[in-house]
């Protein structure tokens, strides 16, 4: 069979499939079992096939994914996150938009404490959107930065997608992760001059900002010093002991989560009840992205052993595409996915092929690594399927509606875009950080 009756045959069923609602475990569970009969000969193929699927779980640069969720879970259920949401936002003052930046600077916070996009944004959500509405902010500037801001998580560390990502393309997990911080700073820095400049020229924040709460200085910076300020030394656990090579991603990964735990003992708000939950809730989604990495696995053998893989990377080596032509492709690509499918399945759909392209003209990959985590945070509130609108639909008030929600965040993702742009054309401003530190 030629190799592009392949692709089609491959990527065709995943398509349908994903069409009909299926979960896309089970997608690419059917399309593997699929490909396993054409392709790799038959019921004896399929044998190959699950021996290769248990061999991809007993990679070890996987087990960081389980302990960032957890991490993440634990600060959720403890209530944590939501005391130190509480203390930012008594010790923020005086500013246009005082509301709408609490929330950017939390979101960052949070997304520096757990990695997780969906927590970060039901929480911000569910706690802050109904108070900025009754304060009389617009809703396109209360709603927006909640729901910009979640997906920071994906690109500061702990994130368990960029282990994921770095796991299934091969590349550093340190570096990746470390490479994330720049951008995602940039982009937190950029949302909040722009809620300054909005609040200032549109004068939609209508709460009276300026004026004083009757608290001491010293009254409203305590609860940052009890609440937030110990929680930097998780952050620090995990990213100081990856800068500073004393740990492997996996080990930092433990170190975060013996860090939350004590976190969480000393604040005398772990239990057994949401120990058990948090430890539930993450074995569950543990469970989900290690079945989705059985998958990714096999698929990448069947376009292998199809010739599919060999023959698309055939066609576009002829090609002669630069550095820079093979990165627009690559975010032409998911951005384009990024409308209609979840992050994941973009990665187990693209990878197979761009991985090997990028290799054969050079790309440097984790710039490569990098810019798959800003595509996959842009889709995240990409209409008319960015998962995070969604998340904001189900916590915000009846009466916002999803297309107010789709609104309220163009603008910030017109930021995301420019901070995507900025790292193709200047890649040094992620890369100078794993650069100094990993001696690349």
């Amino acid at each position: 069979m030629e190799w592009y009756w392949a692709l089609t045959i491959l990527l065709g069923l995943a398509t349908l499939l994903m069409m009909t609602g299926l979960p896309v475990a089970l997608v690419f569970l059917s399309v593997n079992i699929a490909g396993g009969l054409l392709f790799l000969g038959g019921p004896a193929g399929l044998g190959l096939m699950v021996r290769n699927g248990v061999q991809s779980l007993q990679n070890y640069s996987l087990a960081p994914i389980p302990m960032f969720i957890i991490m993440g879970e634990l600060m959720l259920h403890t209530g944590m996150a939501a005391a130190a949401i509480s203390a930012v936002e008594r010790l923020i003052r005086r500013v246009p938009g005082r509301m709408p930046i609490v929330s950017v600077v939390s979101g960052t916070m949070f997304a520096a404490l757990s990695g997780s996009s969906m927590a970060n944004t039901a929480m911000l959500g569910s706690t802050l959107l109904p108070q900025m509405l009754r304060q009389g902010y617009a809703p396109q500037l209360a709603i927006g930065p909640i729901v910009a801001v979640g997906g920071i998580a994906i690109l500061i560390p702990p994130s368990a997608l960029a282990v994921l990502l770095g796991s299934l393309a091969k590349l550093s997990i340190s570096e990746l992760l470390i490479a994330g911080i720049m951008p995602a700073l940039i982009m937190a820095v950029l949302f909040v001059a722009y809620i300054v400049a909005r609040s200032l020229i549109v004068g939609d924040a209508k709460e009276p900002d300026a004026v004083a709460t009757g608290e001491s200085f010293l009254q409203r910076a305590w609860p940052f010093l009890r609440d937030v300020v110990p929680l930097f030394a998780i952050f620090l656990a995990v990213v100081g002991s990856l800068l500073g090579g004393f740990a492997t991603p996996t080990e930092s990964a433990a170190v975060g989560v013996a860090a939350t735990l004590i976190a969480a003992l000393l604040y005398r708000r772990l239990s057994l009840h949401n120990l058990g939950h948090s430890m539930m809730q993450a074995a569950k989604i543990s469970g989900m992205l290690l079945f989705i990495i059985v998958g990714s696995t096999t698929f990448s053998q069947i376009l292998a052993f199809s010739g599919a893989a060999s023959g698309l990377l055939r066609l576009l080596t002829a090609m002669e595409l630069t550095q820079l032509q093979v990165i627009l492709i690559v975010v032409a690509v998911l951005l384009i996915l990024g409308c209609f499918i979840d992050q994941v399945s973009m990665m187990m759909i693209t990878l197979p092929f761009f991985i090997p392209m990028a290799e054969a003209v050079g790309v440097d990959m984790i710039w490569l690594g990098l810019v798959y985590l800003l595509c996959l945070e842009i889709a995240l509130i990409t209409p008319p399927f960015g998962l995070l609108l969604f998340v904001m639909k189900g916590v915000a008030p009846p009466e916002i509606t999803l297309g107010r929600i789709t609104t309220a965040v163009v603008p910030f993702l017109l930021i995301q875009l420019g901070v995507l742009a900025l790292i193709i054309g200047w890649p040094q401003v992620a890369l100078f950080l794993p650069d100094m530190l990993f001696a690349r």
